[in-house]
């Protein structure tokens, strides 16, 4: 691991994130209330995707909540002009939920008394099956904290048996260093999606108070080296609910800008992830976002971030995902299982967090064609892609 360069990454960031009072500096919650009708205006009046924290800050303010219509105009005609009228779908496939940390929102706490589940290669391989009969060509391997068994030669192994089937592979897994991510780029996984849940370091120390997801800039510095390692595709998120959406989407896109200015050849995704019910947890959450500004923080986004990727998955209702096709979406799961051995069915594994949206991926791909939309199975094939 490059120690002085992961050094230079989060004083980099660090900075960045200072800027939106997530070091003590700053008064962004004051700020925003103080915004008026005029200041949103103003933003709306600038050039469509173009990003700066102001801009974004008027756009999240409560001030803006009186405008959704018309951004909700300009972000559907900005996602037409450099996406068309396509929305990717993919699905995520859980590997494990044996997990070494603490976290008091997943039901895959340490801490939890659930049945754990491994999936050896040959059973993770029949899953996959299941899912490329469905029609997908991109795949999401998910992995709770497990680096005991969900190993780099594991995630290597399994991918090169994946590669005949799947166009893309995509991981959500612990951080990793440069090298092994670099590894598994030559072994054929292209994406990597890691949420830093909250910005917010207080908030992230209470959220996680034992094991290897206890160090907030070890998280932070991660996405640095995914890129380093050549990633194509890069997801950062939050966990909505755990701190102040509005600060939240600053920081989020504070982070996303600095990642674009400094590894331009990769793409940039934001995941929209909120709080969802999961196995023996109960937590009175007090940062809970409506619809309406579950909208306004995915329109503001695209607003100021023309060529992003904006991810929503099936923990929002069909009524919800439905309505999201024509605001700035570009990637959809659908179908989804949230455990391990969810798709064949052979376990009774608990799952990760219980999903709002039941429909087949069948289902889905028609809700999107009545949109006026198109459901894409495949866009990419890493056979045309560079060494």
């Amino acid at each position: 691991m490059n120690t002085a360069g992961t050094t230079k990454s989060l004083h980099d960031i660090g900075k960045k994130l200072a800027a939106v009072g997530l070091d003590g500096n700053g008064n962004w919650q004051e700020i925003l209330q103080n915004f008026k009708p005029a200041d949103v205006e103003r933003a709306l009046s600038q050039p469509v995707g173009l990003y700066s924290l102001n801009k974004l800050a008027a756009l999240v303010s409560p001030a803006a909540e009186d405008y959704l219509e018309q951004m909700a105009r300009l972000a559907h005609q900005l996602t037409l002009q450099r996406f068309g009228r396509i929305i990717q779908l993919y699905a995520p496939l859980y590997l494990s939920n044996h997990c070494i940390n603490s976290c008091l929102y997943c039901g895959y706490s340490t801490a939890s008394k659930c049945e754990r589940t491994r999936l050896s290669l040959e059973e993770a391989l029949e899953e996959a099956e299941v899912i490329a009969s469905e029609g997908f060509r991109h795949i999401l391997l998910v992995s709770s904290e497990d680096k005991d068994f969900i190993t780099v030669d594991y995630l290597a192994k399994f991918a090169k048996n994946l590669s005949s089937k799947f166009s893309s592979i995509s991981i959500e897994v612990y951080p990793m260093s440069r090298e092994q991510y670099a590894k598994l780029y030559q072994a054929g996984i292209d994406g990597v999606t890691l949420y830093q849940e909250t910005y917010n370091r207080k908030a992230y120390a209470y959220f996680h108070p034992a094991g290897p997801k206890a160090d907030y800039n070890e998280r932070l510095a991660a996405h640095d080296r995914t890129a380093q390692a050549g990633m194509r595709r890069l997801g950062v998120g939050v966990l909505l609910g755990l701190s102040d959406w509005r600060i939240e989407t600053l920081a989020l896109a504070e982070h996303a800008h600095y990642l674009m200015k400094r590894y331009w050849q990769s793409q940039v995704s934001f995941s929209l992830p909120r709080i969802c019910t999961a196995y023996n947890v109960s937590i009175n959450y007090k940062y809970l976002l409506s619809n309406s500004n579950f909208v306004q923080m995915m329109l503001a986004l695209r607003l100021c971030f023309a060529d992003a990727g904006i991810v929503i998955s099936t923990r929002e209702r069909p009524e919800l995902r439905d309505r999201l096709v024509r605001l700035g979406v570009t990637r959809m799961s659908a179908g989804s299982k949230t455990s391990p051995g969810g798709y064949t069915g052979k376990t009774e594994a608990v799952k990760q967090f219980e999903i709002d949206d039941r429909r087949t991926p069948a289902e889905v791909a028609a809700m999107i064609k009545s949109q006026g939309f198109e459901a894409v199975w495949k866009d990419w094939d890493a056979a045309f892609g560079p060494d």
